[in-house]
C-alpha cells in the first residue's frame, strides 16, 4: 500500500485522493472544529473530507470521529450533528453509534452563565453493513457487584405485569456502554502538548482495539501530535497519518521516533 507506516505534510483530502479505494480498515481522528483553537489558521472542508475518507474506508470499516461544538452567543454550532447528517445522508456513511467522552471540564470566566462542557462526542461512522471486525473486550469495565450471585425481580411487561423473580451470577466484567471516561486530566507529554488540542492517547489506543484487525491498517488525516499513530504502532497495527502543518507533523515524528 502506498504511504504505508508513514507520516505525510499536505491538505488531507488533495493527499487522500492519491490512496486506493477500500485500504483503511479504521479511522481515529479529530478535525479542527470551529476554530476553538490555533491550528495555524489553516482551513477544511469536513464534506469533502468525509466524502474521500468513505471511499479510502474498506467496507465494514469505522470512522471515529472526536468532536464538540462552539458556543457562541448562548448557542451550540451544531458542526458535531450538523457532520452527522450531512456524512450520513450525502456521503453515505451509517452512523453506528454516538460514544460520549467523559473528560475534566475547565471553567472558563464565563462559567457563571453557563455549565462547565465535560464531554465531547466519538462519532462512530460506519461504511456498509456492519463492521468488519469489532471486539469490544478490551473495552470491559469491572461489575460493580461482580462476582456476586444476586436474586432480583423481573422485567414489566408491557402489560403491566412481571415476569418471575430471577438468581443470576454477576460477571465481573462488563460491557462500558456508550459512555467512555478519560479523567485522567492529560497525558502529562511535554512534547504531545505542543499542539494546541490533544485528546487522550487513550482514545485511539481503545478505538483501535476494538475495530481494527491486528493486521489492519489505520489513518489519521489529522494527525497533529500524533496519538493515533502512536498507538497504532504500540498495538502492531500499520498506520498513515496526514497533516498540513509540517510543525505538528515534526512533533508526531518525535514521538515515534523517527
Amino acid at each position: 500500500m502506498k504511504y504505508l507506516n508513514q507520516l505525510l505534510i499536505g491538505d488531507c483530502v488533495k493527499k487522500m485522493k492519491k490512496i486506493d479505494d477500500n485500504t483503511f480498515d479504521l479511522v481515529v481522528t479529530s478535525p479542527p472544529y470551529d476554530a476553538l483553537r490555533d491550528y495555524e489558521k489553516n482551513e477544511f472542508d469536513l464534506h469533502k473530507t468525509g466524502d474521500e475518507l468513505y471511499r479510502v474506508l474498506k467496507s465494514g470499516g469505522i470512522c471515529a470521529l472526536v468532536i464538540q461544538d462552539q458556543t457562541k452567543n448562548f448557542g451550540k454550532s451544531l458542526t458535531s450533528f450538523r457532520t452527522a447528517i450531512d456524512w450520513v445522508d450525502r456521503v453515505g456513511f451509517k452512523l453506528f453509534e454516538t460514544v460520549i467522552y467523559r473528560k475534566h471540564g475547565i471553567e472558563g470566566a464565563w462559567w457563571k452563565k453557563r455549565f462547565r462542557v465535560d464531554h465531547e462526542y466519538i462519532m462512530l461512522f460506519l461504511k456498509g453493513d456492519r463492521p468488519a471486525y469489532f471486539n469490544k473486550d478490551p473495552l470491559k469495565i469491572p461489575s460493580k457487584h461482580g462476582g456476586k450471585t444476586m436474586r432480583g425481580s423481573g422485567n414489566r411487561k408491557t402489560d403491566g405485569t412481571t415476569t418471575k423473580t430471577t438468581t443470576i451470577h454477576v460477571n465481573k466484567m462488563k460491557c462500558r456502554g456508550t459512555v467512555w471516561d478519560y479523567l485522567n486530566a492529560g497525558d502529562k507529554n511535554k512534547l504531545k502538548n505542543k499542539h494546541p488540542a490533544v485528546f487522550p492517547d487513550k482514545i485511539p489506543y481503545d478505538l483501535i482495539n476494538c475495530f481494527c484487525p491486528p493486521d489492519g491498517i489505520v489513518l489519521d488525516p489529522f494527525v497533529g501530535s500524533g496519538s493515533t499513530c502512536v498507538m497504532a504502532k504500540k498495538l502492531k497495527r500499520n498506520y498513515t497519518g496526514i497533516d498540513i502543518s509540517k510543525n505538528y507533523i515534526n512533533i508526531a515524528k518525535e514521538r515515534m521516533n523517527y
